[in-house]
């Protein structure tokens, strides 16, 4: 009920664009990883036990808090996952190495001036179904509809970054039509 309160409806990441997300931010052992609105949990525990990062989801439900807590305790991932009940928008993650937001666009854009004042140069941000507007991804997959951006961000959008022709979404799809051919 809460986080419907704020306006973030609660819709579960598909397992394949989870894990396509972090293999586009190229998240390594050993990073720091945050979650906004992590929900019940499911991309922490991708995040810390495929990708052994240290995982920090920020939640707001109370009652998604301790699903999440109660997932990574049941994989045996309790010592690299921890859950914050808070809110994203009053959140510090200046040590985040990679940040991850399934958001809708409007919440998109309003932690926008957040991401940049407190995430340090290479830092990444990997957003779901959103992207950033006035700032151009470094990596897109149109596939599963991922936008990777590299802090400081670039100006732009994504039709300047379209413009480049470096979808990869759109370059998967190349090939697999060139193998059906």
């Amino acid at each position: 009920m809460v986080p419907l309160i704020y306006g973030l409806p609660w819709i579960p990441a598909d397992r394949k664009r989870i894990k396509r997300a972090m293999e586009l931010a190229k998240l390594s052992p050993g990073e720091i990883f945050y979650d906004l609105g992590a929900g019940d949990g499911r991309v922490l525990t991708v995040a810390a036990g495929e990708f052994g990062a240290i995982a920090i989801g920020i939640e707001i439900g109370p009652v998604h808090c301790l699903i999440a807590w109660a997932r990574a305790l049941i994989k045996g991932l309790g010592k690299r996952v921890s859950i914050r009940w808070g809110d994203m928008y009053k959140t510090n993650f200046r040590n985040a190495d990679v940040v991850f937001a399934y958001l809708t666009q409007k919440h998109a854009n309003k932690i926008k001036p957040l991401l940049e004042s407190q995430l340090r140069e290479g830092a990444r941000v990997v957003t779901i179904s959103s992207d950033l507007d006035g700032w151009k991804p470094s990596a897109m997959d149109s596939e599963y509809l991922i936008f990777l951006y590299r802090m400081p961000p670039i100006a732009g959008g994504i039709g300047s970054f379209l413009a480049q022709g470096r979808d990869i979404g759109a370059q998967n799809q190349q090939n697999a039509e060139e193998d059906v051919v």
